[in-house]
């Protein structure tokens, strides 16, 4: 704000607290210089939703203490940042081995948005593509099959040994028994079973995980196959 903005924010502020009115010149003059000096850098509005006015009117009308300029400076930091949070950097349309113009694009759209003369712009979310309707994309899915190379799931397959024997029960085309739940250690569907060890007073001193399912999980899985086949 300039002096002319400061000036009629005083004034602003003087119609609904009279306490902050300077009548004598030498005390008008110094209040004036005090609030450019601290506020000089603060807007009295913008585009998008930020208005100094409406910051003061919300300090007296919630505050039994005087208004001072840092009533109107920490709102407006706290715009700045919460509209800096939602804001995703968008990829500058200048050449990218240009350094210093993809810097100088990225610091004026940042400043922008932190100033409230710039919306925040969002990561954009993938809606589109996903039902797998395009036929390049299905042959392609057939293709890769899983996300993970195999040489690498060969190479997991010892650190996950669950996970092994469930794939390679899928493979051999036998019912996955993962897909019920375990009526034995009551393992949820999607969790490996485990194998429960009592103590002596009947209670339990352990759940590891097995590497494959009990017997009666597979039984439930396979009885279950016919119907969700």
């Amino acid at each position: 704000m300039d002096r002319r903005e400061i000036a009629a924010l005083l004034a602003y502020i003087g119609r609904l607290d009279p306490r902050t009115i300077r009548t004598d010149p030498g005390e008008a003059g110094d209040q004036l210089a005090q609030w450019h000096e601290l506020l000089g850098d603060v807007p009295m509005a913008t585009p998008y939703g930020w208005d100094a006015r409406i910051a003061a009117r919300q300090h007296i009308r919630l505050s039994p203490y005087q208004i001072l300029p840092a009533d109107v400076a920490r709102p407006w930091e706290s715009y700045r940042r919460e509209r800096l949070a939602r804001h995703c950097d968008p990829t500058p349309a200048v050449d990218p081995d240009d350094q210093s113009a993809w810097r100088a694009e990225l610091v004026g759209t940042r400043r922008a948005v932190a100033t409230g003369t710039a919306q925040p712009v969002q990561a954009r979310a993938i809606t589109t593509g996903l039902d797998g309707s395009d036929p390049r994309l299905k042959a392609r899915l057939q293709e890769v099959g899983s996300c993970i190379p195999p040489a690498a799931r060969t190479a997991l397959a010892p650190y996950r040994p669950a996970r092994a024997a469930r794939e390679a029960a899928l493979a051999q085309g036998m019912p996955d028994a993962l897909s019920v739940r375990c009526g034995w250690c009551l393992a949820q569907p999607g969790e490996p079973c485990r194998r429960r060890r009592t103590a002596p007073d009947g209670t339990a001193r352990g759940t590891a995980p097995r590497a494959t399912p009990h017997p009666g999980r597979l039984d439930l899985a396979a009885g279950q196959q016919p119907a969700t086949a």
